[in-house]
């Protein structure tokens, strides 16, 4: 079991640091390389990072916890995830640990350049991230992350760890593992282990039990509808809202369109989980059915295609479509674009596709992650969890790395169940614990009735 102390649920940011800035991607010192876009930014990032931490307790005992052991020490640690004030947090808590970090960006449009700027000027830390950065523009930052060799990878969505198998292996033999933060990239190293292609161990921070039962349903839930609201500023009461998908981050939007009084229509090809919509309350049908029905669609599913054109052809004039996916592949945006005779942005997050009978489809945030296109992503008090399990695993890592093999692992179950405890903890929160007696009889087979 982990030990840490009482977290500080005010702890403050460690702010002395001030990186003078000399050249494009330069520090005084010529050592530093980073690509952002603007470093006067940072005092803004500052304030909202300090708002962030006062919600993430739970990664703030382990900072602290951190800063005495230095468990990461002399660890070079690459990540690629959405820069969020969240990241930022987590940032700290690794640099506290005596790690060497450098960070992209895991999203084209979820880069809040705020942040950026301040983990350069504050937090000395290789920032490559532009909001709104073209693909090529994206896959230069993940080299210049690969670049730094990286002995730990940190991913959301495993486009790092595909690079490294696909572009870099000459980077593979200083690795000694990585994490994974979302349920699209648990798949996609799900796949490279049962293929044989994965050359290092991988943590599959979303499975913890701390991360996607909170993270993908509470954050996914309300991030993705304040981002769909954001963009269109349309009333959720009494529309019919269409949910692609009933996972975790599926029902997480499910119950937050039906409480803000949306008419929920489920669509799924799992009979275990459309079973589950139909007993949680909801309508299930294909999506070809519900494509006449709804008003808003939002796909949460990590396959491709989930809407189509067939699907958009039959949907209502002023349908709204939106993604809270990984990928934007979701959405067949270009057989879209090839029934449409019009395109063209309306609103700031909103384009337009006028098809040939002149019903109107819009398509939120390019089909990109809505609930960070639009908004800023999930709640911080909720991140607090996830990125505590990043944390940990990172640790689990340099402590264990010799005794693991070539898999996907669960985040171990005592590091899972200390967060569960810290966060109860923060929120002076007590449960009761097993007397001698109670724990005899669940472990005896002889007591009976």
């Amino acid at each position: 079991m982990y030990a840490f102390v009482s977290p500080e649920v005010f702890a403050e940011t460690d702010t002395d640091v001030d990186v003078p800035i000399q050249g494009p991607g330069k520090d005084q010192s010529g050592k530093m390389d980073y690509d952002i876009k603007d470093i006067q930014l940072a005092e803004e990032g500052k304030s909202s990072v300090d708002w962030a931490n006062k919600s993430m307790p739970v990664l703030n005992s382990i900072k602290k916890r951190f800063e005495k052991e230095k468990p990461l020490k002399g660890v070079r640690l690459g990540a690629c995830l959405h820069v969020t004030t969240e990241t930022a947090s987590l940032m700290e808590t690794l640099k506290a640990g005596g790690a060497d970090l450098s960070l992209c960006a895991s999203n084209p449009l979820s880069t809040q350049d705020y942040v950026a700027a301040y983990l350069v000027k504050y937090q000395d830390i290789a920032v490559h991230a532009i909001n709104a950065e073209d693909t090529d523009t994206y896959y230069r930052h993940i080299n210049s992350v690969l670049d730094t060799k990286p002995m730990i990878t940190m991913d959301d969505g495993a486009d790092l760890v595909s690079t490294i198998h696909a572009k870099r292996p000459d980077l593979i033999g200083d690795i000694i593992g990585g994490t994974e933060e979302t349920t699209t990239g648990v798949i996609r190293l799900k796949s490279m282990a049962s293929e044989g292609v994965l050359r290092f161990p991988l943590i599959a921070v979303n499975d913890a039990n701390t991360k996607h039962l909170f993270d993908n349903r509470y954050g996914t839930g309300q991030s993705t509808l304040d981002g769909i609201i954001r963009a269109t500023n349309r009333l959720i009461a009494g529309s019919t809202f269409v949910v692609c998908g009933y996972g975790w981050c599926s029902r997480g939007l499910a119950m937050r369109a039906s409480g803000m009084g949306g008419n929920v229509i489920v669509t799924e090809v799992d009979p275990l989980r459309a079973l589950e919509a139909v007993m949680d309350g909801y309508r299930v049908m294909p999506i070809a059915e519900a494509a006449v029905l709804g008003d808003f669609f939002c796909t949460l599913t990590g396959d491709i295609n989930v809407i189509r054109k067939e699907h958009f052809l039959e949907m209502k004039d002023g349908a709204i479509v939106s993604n809270s996916g990984h990928f934007n592949v979701e959405l067949d945006i270009e057989g879209l674009k090839e029934i449409s005779e019009y395109t063209g942005r309306i609103r700031k997050y909103i384009d337009e596709y006028t098809l040939g009978d002149g019903k109107r489809i819009y398509i939120l945030g390019e089909g990109r992650l809505i609930n960070l296109a639009a908004a800023e992503g999930h709640p911080s008090s909720v991140m607090d969890m996830s990125f505590a399990n990043q944390a940990l695993a990172a640790e689990y890592l340099v402590r264990h790395a010799s005794e693991l093999d070539t898999l996907v692992y669960s985040v171990p179950e005592d590091i899972d169940k200390e967060i569960a405890r810290l966060k109860l903890e923060s929120l002076n929160i007590s449960i009761d614990t097993l007397t001698p007696e109670q724990e005899k009889y669940l472990n005896s087979w002889e007591m009976g009735t």
